[in-house]
């Protein structure tokens, strides 16, 4: 493990510091990677191929609920995504195992627990608290779909829920409207949705204590 290299996202800087301090208690010669909005952590991925494992909290800039997660299953299936959230309720746990974590680590937990979540990941395991969650086939489906949008479909869907039109969709991304529309068609065909509205409800799934069937079979 000397040469490993980790990946930390989390918006707020020192608690992120707190995740670093931690998992250089038990991996002092890990390389750590920083970053603090879905956009960073999409780009870190791209320009940096030797990361090898992803330490994500699920409330960044740009991410709603568990689109980073999806995104990182979705475009980068070889690198297990440890989920580091101060949520710790069984649901959330449970979804986020659903949706393709490797592990799940409270920010209440212990320091030396990030370093047995990392062990048992990198050593192709799981690691999550003692719980026995109930697998949700709706979640699954709906981690199988959303896997399928690239990052720019992942940020025109979080447009379509806060309700925006094409051309402020455009306008906010910097986008031409015709692509935003192209994008559009797209995202309502691989989430099998008949209209803007169901795709908006899809993405309120994506909450931590969302529905994650509504939508599914409409």
């Amino acid at each position: 493990m000397s040469e490993l290299t980790v990946l930390i996202a989390d918006d707020h800087p020192l608690l992120r510091a707190a995740v670093v301090h931690s998992l250089r208690q038990s991996l002092p010669q890990a390389q750590v990677i920083e970053v603090a909005s879905a956009t960073t952590l999409e780009a870190a991925l791209d320009e940096h191929p030797e990361i090898e494992l992803v330490l994500l909290d699920l409330t960044m800039p740009g991410a709603r609920g568990f689109s980073s997660l999806l995104h990182v299953r979705g475009a980068h299936p070889d690198i297990p995504v440890v989920i580091v959230s101060s949520n710790d309720h069984p649901r959330v746990i449970r979804r986020a195992q659903q949706f393709g974590a490797a592990g799940f680590i409270p920010k209440s937990a212990p320091a030396e627990t990030i370093g047995q979540a990392v062990a048992a990941v990198l050593d192709g395991g799981v690691w999550f608290p003692a719980m026995a969650p109930e697998r949700s086939e709706s979640d699954a489906l709906l981690a199988a779909r959303l896997a399928q949008l690239t990052p720019q479909q992942f940020r025109v869907l979080l447009c379509l829920a806060d309700g925006l039109l094409n051309k402020q969709i455009a306008y906010e991304l910097g986008l031409a409207e015709n692509t935003v529309k192209v994008h559009v068609t797209a995202i309502l065909k691989k989430l099998e949705c008949h209209s803007r509205t169901q795709a908006a409800v899809l993405v309120k799934a994506l909450e931590p204590e969302g529905d994650a069937g509504a939508g599914l079979d409409g």
